[in-house]
């Protein structure tokens, strides 16, 4: 064979793997769905707040799926590390009404990741064919459910030597803001709920879908891509949060208001940010429960008897950057940074150029 037909043979080759590297697998009905069920799922005592909110907030607002706020217990959930709200119905409910299961189940990073109850909701899910989605460190109660062996995974930079410890036999990989094994995905820290909610959209309705809803949130690229071994605390790091945690007497609180209809992916990221500083508590007020854009119901922790949350926005991505630039204004860059270490973020002004895919054991 001409050495230059082979050549672009290899070359299509390895644009089509790459294709399909990107994109997640296309939805494929079942039972008889129009829409997929998607159910995200929360432990009442607490559970990450942008990796429950977020894909709740994108998902449903794409009117691409139905999509229902689960916790494991009655009552409302307590997010970390800030806010409330209540979910729509528990595992045990779900599992009554739709008996043949999910299409995508979600799952946050939450307090416990071995509770009994919700190790067993996700085995089952996964059993009955249940895409499985680990936002963030939502993967530990994967691997704990028995469901990363032998699986290319990824997760939050922060946890990567408990994972590499306890669940040796999955493929870690890094560098990457989702990775998707079969009917497994996984996601980086935090942030990552965002890209890897925009990529379900587009499996389930299309790429044009996904780029109006990415263009309303003001993301400019929702693929795995990623530079995660650019985040890292290190001594100045954990110098940072030691001291802005023990000094009290700077410690602040602010009210962010829980107005009907307000944009809950943009509040959940900028929340998220004020409350990792180690020197600001944030609490939501109304004189009521509110629902917000997508139809979650936020409820207060109290009356707005506190300075309003500073760097509020209408639109996700920059309301994040200028959250991060209020937090270097009031506490000093070396808490941006912190806030962003843990966020897993950086803006596109500041990430430059996206670093190579590894594996952990290649680097």
């Amino acid at each position: 064979m001409d050495t230059f037909l082979l050549f672009l043979i290899l070359l299509l080759c390895t644009h089509a793997a790459q294709a399909d590297d990107e994109a997640l697998a296309p939805y494929q009905a079942r039972f008889g769905r129009e829409r997929p069920v998607i159910a995200v799922i929360a432990q009442n005592h607490m559970t990450e707040l942008a990796d429950y909110v977020v894909p709740l907030g994108v998902l449903r607002r794409s009117g691409a799926a139905q999509v229902l706020a689960l916790a494991t217990e009655p009552g409302p959930v307590q997010l970390m590390p800030a806010l409330r709200l209540q979910p729509q119905d528990t595992l045990e409910a779900f599992a009554q009404r739709y008996p043949q299961g999910a299409d995508y189940l979600i799952v946050p990073a939450v307090h416990d990741s071995k509770d009994p109850a919700l190790l067993a909701f996700v085995q089952a899910q996964a059993a009955q064919g249940a895409t499985i989605v680990g936002i963030c460190d939502g993967v530990l109660v994967l691997g704990n459910a028995g469901l990363l062996h032998g699986r290319r995974a990824t997760g939050h930079w922060y946890s990567r030597k408990q994972r590499l410890e306890d669940y040796p036999d999955a493929d870690w990989e890094e560098n990457r803001r989702y990775v998707a094994d079969d009917k497994v995905i996984t996601t980086s820290g935090v942030t990552a709920a965002l890209p890897l909610s925009l990529a379900l959209v587009e499996a389930i309705a299309g790429k044009p879908r996904a780029a109006r809803l990415a263009r309303e949130f003001g993301v400019q690229d929702w693929s795995p891509r990623h530079d995660s071994q650019r985040f890292n605390l290190g001594a100045s790091g954990y110098l940072t949060a030691a001291g802005n945690y023990l000094a009290l007497w700077n410690h602040e609180v602010f009210s962010v208001p829980l107005e009907q209809g307000f944009d809950e992916v943009s509040l959940a990221l900028a929340v998220d940010a004020w409350a990792r500083t180690f020197r600001t508590e944030v609490r939501g007020s109304a004189a009521q429960p509110a629902s917000s854009a997508g139809g979650l119901l936020f409820l207060p922790d109290s009356p707005a008897d506190h300075p309003a949350l500073p760097g509020l926005g209408a639109t996700a991505i920059p309301t994040l950057d200028s959250t991060l630039d209020a937090i270097a204004r009031r506490y000093g860059e070396s808490t941006r940074r912190l806030v962003a270490a843990q966020q897993e973020y950086a803006s596109s002004e500041r990430s430059g150029a996206m670093a190579r895919r590894n594996n952990m054991d290649n680097p």
